[in-house]
């Protein structure tokens, strides 16, 4: 396992995990906590320091601190990363390290929920884009009768991987007639996905991306839904649009985004063409797609050959190319992150697979 922050030397606590705490915001400098004991374990680091907060009297530790709070195997959260971007498949992943199944859906889901912090994270402050290219990656979930559009923002200046939601869709295309009546059935029994769906999430992509933007150049295709979310926004917007059918060629305007579509397909193993692994949920593709998303933009150079920058240190968030370790190093709390509407959905595990009757939804209270 990488050596958290935690474990150094002189480590000292940030902040209060209590969220009902006046220091848990870290707006105040002189924090009140003393240090309460050590406790032993049988993993490394073996000795944690306990501490406690003089003011609300809540009892933690430097572990409270770790992105490996709470788990029995803390050792493949950073083995888990690089196999989710490098095409392996759940099952796949536990056969390779050793574990359960079950082990590796709970510790990526709960990777994709820090991924998703530490992205949000990295943009505080940032310089809001110039320049913005959309588009809709199709996939489905449970099913081919439930196809799903992933819509992704790039920013084509440094193919900065910027933000995406997510629309159900109804299945379209040639089918049989055997076909139909089975979508027939299906729509009647667990009902039909909102006609306008793209358009309204298409529209909220946009809202957050473009938060505090007055002008802005946007690139898309000719998806008769892009016009009707351009209208709701309150900023000047350039819409500059392609065919689908021109060739998908570095002089094509959306190149940085269909270059982006083929490395979600090539290192998703869910996403692939014809493959065993397609989502269950979609729930845990967004999990798994935020997870690409910090592996993109700032582990990841963004050429693979003669490039020596990653796309978060072209926009300039970050001045280093970072290491998944890094990316690992510490825990990041939810209610000291602000997080869009769609993604609060996502950490919250709200978003359903209509076809199917159990569906969970994150309520742990310590862990994240």
């Amino acid at each position: 396992m990488a050596a958290m922050h935690t474990t150094k030397m002189g480590w000292q606590p940030p902040h209060c995990p209590n969220h009902n705490c006046k220091y848990h915001n870290g707006i105040h400098d002189q924090w009140p906590y003393r240090k309460h004991g050590f406790y032993q374990r049988r993993i490394s680091p073996f000795r944690i320091q306990r501490f406690t907060c003089r003011c609300c009297g809540r009892a933690f530790s430097s572990q409270t601190f770790s992105t490996t709070y709470w788990l029995k195997r803390p050792d493949i959260l950073e083995a888990l990363m690089m196999k989710t971007v490098g095409g392996m498949a759940n099952c796949q992943i536990a056969r390779d390290i050793r574990a359960a199944p079950s082990t590796i859906d709970r510790q990526l889901s709960r990777l994709g929920r820090h991924c998703m912090l530490f992205h949000k994270q990295m943009l505080k402050g940032a310089e809001p884009p110039k320049e913005v290219a959309i588009d809709g990656f199709e996939s489905f979930e449970l099913s081919q009768y439930y196809p799903f559009h992933f819509h992704i923002a790039i920013e084509p200046d440094s193919s900065f991987f910027n933000h995406f939601t997510d629309s159900e869709l109804r299945r379209k295309g040639r089918m049989t007639e055997v076909q139909r009546k089975r979508r027939a059935l299906l729509e009647k029994r667990h009902g039909r996905p909102d006609s306008k769906a793209v358009e309204k999430d298409v529209g909220e992509l946009l809202a957050t991306v473009l938060d505090g933007v007055q002008k802005i150049t946007l690139r898309s295709d000719l998806h008769q839904a892009y016009p009707r979310a351009i209208r709701s926004l309150d900023c000047e917007v350039d819409h500059r649009t392609v065919s689908s059918r021109d060739p998908r060629d570095r002089n094509n305007l959306l190149w940085e985004i269909n270059r982006a579509d083929r490395m979600i397909r090539h290192s998703q193993a869910g996403h692939m063409r014809e493959t065993l692994a397609w989502p269950k949920r979609r729930q845990r593709a967004a999990e798994r797609l935020a997870v690409f998303v910090v592996w993109w933009n700032y582990v990841r150079t963004r050429w693979a050959k003669r490039c020596w920058e990653s796309p978060g240190m072209i926009k300039g968030v970050v001045s280093r190319l970072m290491s998944v370790e890094q990316t690992l190093e510490a825990r990041i709390f939810r209610t000291r992150i602000e997080l869009s509407e769609r993604w609060g959905r996502y950490y919250e595990a709200e978003v359903k697979t209509r076809a199917l009757l159990v569906q969970k939804t994150h309520t742990l209270k310590y862990a994240y």
